[in-house]
């Protein structure tokens, strides 16, 4: 069951029609839509043409708890989305983060003595990101003053280097019933502080995979095609459509795999294949950003989909 709803007004779910519920809370990359110093994007004046960056919230109505994958800089809006959503309040009962870039664990911060003031939200991490908010300030006060647990997702198999094994796994005990699973995987991404995983989601009927950020996929230890195919929805880094999309910038230096060279390693599977694709964490260059682009319609036509804000999936 997917429903595309407004991401300003959500709406708590009927448990009965949904007891375990993923939301988008964010589609862009770390700096957001518009970012900052880009002085002409029509967001500055159009805020419907806005976006927030990248994140996913997931809700278990029954057992009353969510989880959010990424604490971004848009932090305090989407916790109120996916508590609205949820119909009830305060922090996630658990946070996972893919890795240790702006955009993808800053908003941390709010949770601190200087806001929320929250109590040991467990936040899931990748290797050496343990390390990093425990022994880096501002993060560590939020360590000493108890406001998160760090948990490190620690490997089970291989070390971390080959960059796509099987990394670690939490069935949330203490937080929810057996309905949700959460698995991480490495990805190659840069890691300057913390090494980067993707996830995937795993509810009582359906399968979600989370990978934002990846360099390629042919320096993946794991075979795309064939995680799309034993997973139902696939969100993937849709940081930029092709390499014509910064001018004046060799792009090739930039390492994500870009929207059209994805489209092209599944075009000739099945529709019901391509259509579990979900482009996420577009930058503010990228024109499927705009639903009225050609880019935008190229994607639909081609029978893949693009993350927005509010898209909610029924696990």
């Amino acid at each position: 069951m997917i429903a595309v709803i407004s991401a300003i007004a959500l709406q708590a779910a009927p448990v009965e029609s949904c007891p375990v519920e993923l939301v988008v809370l964010g589609v862009a990359q770390d700096g957001g839509i518009p970012q900052i110093n880009v002085q002409d994007d029509p967001a500055w004046d159009d805020e419907s043409l806005r976006h927030r960056v990248v994140s996913l919230g997931v809700i278990d109505h029954e057992a009353g708890k969510r989880y959010l994958f990424e604490a971004t800089p848009d932090f305090r809006e989407q916790v109120r989305d996916l508590n609205e959503r949820a119909g009830t309040s305060g922090a996630p009962d658990a946070i996972f983060i893919t890795h240790a870039h702006i955009g993808h664990y800053t908003g941390l911060m709010f949770l601190g003595f200087e806001s929320m003031n929250a109590d040991s939200v467990p936040v899931y991490v990748p290797p050496m990101m343990a390390f990093f908010l425990t022994e880096s300030g501002p993060w560590s006060q939020l360590v000493e003053y108890e406001n998160i647990e760090v948990r490190e997702l620690l490997s089970e198999r291989v070390e971390m280097e080959d960059g796509g094994r099987y990394v670690g796994s939490s069935r949330l005990t203490g937080h929810s019933s057996d309905r949700i699973s959460v698995r991480a995987f490495a990805v190659p991404h840069r890691r300057e502080f913390a090494a980067t995983v993707g996830y995937q989601i795993e509810g009582p009927a359906k399968s979600a995979v989370f990978i934002p950020d990846i360099d390629s996929w042919e320096e993946w230890g794991l075979s795309i095609e064939d995680v799309v195919q034993e997973n139902d929805i696939i969100y993937v880094d849709a940081t930029f459509f092709d390499d014509n999309e910064l001018p004046g910038r060799d792009m090739s230096a930039i390492p994500h795999p870009r929207v059209s060279e994805t489209m092209d390693l599944f075009q000739d599977y099945p529709d019901e294949i391509r259509q579990r694709i979900r482009f996420i964490h577009y930058n503010h260059t990228n024109p499927i950003r705009y639903e009225d682009s050609e880019e935008t319609r190229e994607v639909l036509e081609r029978g893949y989909r693009i993350a927005r804000e509010g898209e909610t999936i029924c696990l």
